[in-house]
């Protein structure tokens, strides 16, 4: 719903851009809110079923079945499970195409910048390779291997990956994945037209799926990447569309496959491109990064100054960033793409290339990734952004935002940068926590939408209602793009932390909300939670640690949050998932869970409100912890 009360679009977080975004000669997302703001009743509560040609069925008071029997738990439970059988799929389609050039790449001795990363994965998979590059390609097959396990068959770096009480725990539920893609295949057959109809079933299977991605899909994925692209390193960068320097041919890239423009990034630093740019009239060519894999190659930014801007902005930041008419071409492999940004393409003359297949846009040339063919791939892509260039520079106007974001975001945060910067251990985290210092941690994850108050204001509201409470705010998602354009990760947003944090920050000289960057990276808050309860001697759900997804936009945030609740993790979501007209659904979710897996789910749109309950949580892990 319009948020505006008289306004052409929703509000945002982000008053400077919201205020970009209306005064645009063209439609965006950010205007399409109004018109979309009549919502059907029975998707809302995930109780329409169209799965057969007797349908589409509508459950309600007076029909409480289907034609063919199903109920409003049974109906909810197959759409729950069939969209998170996709989202997990999408998630196992980036970490199987990511382990796949890790082994390629190390077939042909390629550079592996992540020694480190490299080692810490042979240390866990228990390899031992003759070389870097043969302990590479063994790492990939291991997790290829798993992945191509039948369902039936368990996958073996589960017990490796994961921490050992909730291995256990998920044993005792029966809940331990067999291979992720036949998961995946397995899910979407269960929950097919007169299959299964008991709900409880198909929700263990959800919480399947959840382990197989976070465990791969996330935590892997980061893993992988750090080994090809190099280690995160702590620093100070620019963000949001000042990041875009008109004297450059800028490529916009979105996605989630950070490995796939490897090739490419050395590329446009060589001398032949450069000069190849020059003799266009440009400086040379920059990536401006924009949703995760823009996050992806934030959270390495040390090692690409030469050619990465910055990044401008998340998923529905997208089409502002083209609107400024500095931006050239736009490289896309997979979701957070908006289909939105093709008409603005069309008429800004921006060249669309597609690199993945199952990421095609209408209007976009597609040229699928081929690692064999990744130099001439390479090539072609300079020489067509460039004729794209020529075409358009001069005859396009600008229309830019150079004072939109700041200079100075801490980005490059991990798991490693963090317990570096502590000193090699969790020490010094785990005593502030201790004394109260820091009262607790909160990861605000996951995407940006347009509704829960509009473009990432319940996102911004809750985090610096949090930060407030004395809480350290850990972000990793598309919700993270709009957090740091609206200055929370600057050192001087202290100010807004309350007394205590705020003078943990200063003292260190850190701002309150740490980055850890793309949706992916919910895999390195995973790893921070199991090294703290390891350090501390307890299980996750012991921990004064809460979740919230306020503002979830996707099927890949389902199954992350079924990872979540799988770890035994309170979750906070702005907006219900499609489940609401199931009582089943509801009670397990929001009750049940916390005797299964310690999880538990808790809706609440209102961002004070949803700070109190979160605090209140943290509050009870203290005291039972006697800190």
């Amino acid at each position: 719903m319009n948020q505006c009360f008289g306004c052409n679009t929703c509000a945002s977080a982000d008053k400077p851009l919201e205020g970009f975004i209306r005064n645009l000669p063209m439609e965006t997302s950010h205007h399409r809110v109004e018109g979309q703001s009549t919502k059907c009743g029975f998707g809302l509560q995930g109780v329409c079923c169209r799965l057969c040609s007797n349908g589409p069925c509508r459950i309600t008071p007076k029909a409480p079945r289907g034609i063919c029997g199903a109920t409003a738990d049974v109906i909810v439970a197959r759409n729950f499970l069939r969209a998170v059988a996709s989202g997990s799929g999408c998630y196992i389609h980036i970490v199987e195409n990511t382990a796949l050039n890790v082994k390629k790449t190390a077939e042909i001795k390629g550079e592996i910048k992540g020694e480190k990363s490299l080692a810490r994965l042979a240390e866990i998979f228990g390899v031992q390779g003759t070389d870097k590059w043969d302990t590479a390609k063994q790492v990939a097959q291991k997790v290829l291997d798993d992945l191509y396990k039948p369902e039936y068959e368990k996958m073996e770096l589960v017990e490796k990956m994961a921490y050992a009480p909730r291995f256990k725990k998920w044993q005792e539920l029966g809940i331990l994945p067999g291979g992720a893609k036949s998961e995946v295949f397995h899910g979407v057959v269960k929950c097919s037209t007169n299959l299964n109809s008991d709900p409880v079933d198909m929700y263990t299977d959800c919480l399947k799926l959840g382990i197989s991605t976070g465990l791969y899909g996330l935590t892997l994925t980061n893993l992988l990447n750090d080994v090809l692209l190099g280690e995160p390193e702590l620093r100070m960068a620019p963000v949001g569309l000042r990041v875009i320097d008109p004297d450059y041919i800028n490529i916009m890239i979105t996605g989630h496959q950070h490995t796939i423009f490897v090739d490419l990034q050395e590329r446009l630093t060589s001398k032949e491109a450069v000069e190849k740019a020059k003799a266009a009239g440009a400086k040379g060519f920059k990536l401006v990064g924009c949703t995760c894999v823009g996050q992806d190659l934030q959270l390495r930014g040390a090692h690409y100054e030469e050619v990465f801007d910055g990044h401008a902005g998340n998923n529905y930041t997208s089409e502002a960033v083209l609107a400024t008419g500095g931006i050239d071409a736009v490289l896309s492999e997979f979701n957070c793409t908006l289909p939105g940004i093709e008409p603005i393409c069309d008429e800004l003359k921006i060249k669309q290339i597609c690199l993945d297949s199952v990421a095609k846009k209408a209007n976009a040339e597609l040229k699928p990734f081929v690692f064999e063919e990744r130099e001439k791939q390479s090539e072609e892509i300079i020489d067509e952004i460039i004729e794209a260039y020529k075409a358009r520079r001069g005859n396009v106007p600008m229309n830019l935002m150079p004072e939109h974001g700041n200079d100075h975001t801490l980005t490059g945060v991990s798991e490693g940068s963090l317990k570096e910067f502590l000193g090699g251990n969790w020490k010094p985290l785990i005593d502030l926590i201790v004394s109260g210092d820091i009262k607790g941690i909160a990861g605000v994850v996951g995407c940006s939408n347009l509704t829960a108050g509009g473009h990432d204001v319940l996102s911004v509201e809750l985090t610096k209602e949090l930060i407030a409470k004395d809480i350290l705010v850990l972000t990793a998602g598309c919700s993270s793009g709009g957090i740091e354009n609206c200055g929370l990760m600057t050192p001087e947003a202290a100010k807004y932390a309350g007394p205590k944090l705020r003078a943990v920050c200063e003292k260190l000289n850190i701002p309150p909300v740490l980055n850890f960057g793309p949706c992916l990276a919910i895999g390195r808050l995973e790893i921070v939670a199991t090294e703290l309860a390891e350090a501390i001697g307890v299980d996750i759900p012991q921990l004064p640690l809460v979740l919230s997804a306020a503002q979830w936009l996707e099927e890949q945030a389902l199954a992350d949050g079924c990872f979540g609740l799988a770890l035994g993790l309170p979750l906070h979501l702005g907006l219900p998932p499609f489940v609401t007209g199931s009582e089943t659904a509801v009670k397990l979710l929001t009750e049940d869970m916390k005797n299964l897996t310690g999880g538990q789910v808790i809706i609440n749109p209102d961002a004070k409100e949803s700070a109190d309950i979160l605090d209140k949580i943290i509050e009870e892990r203290r005291a039972e912890l006697n800190i």
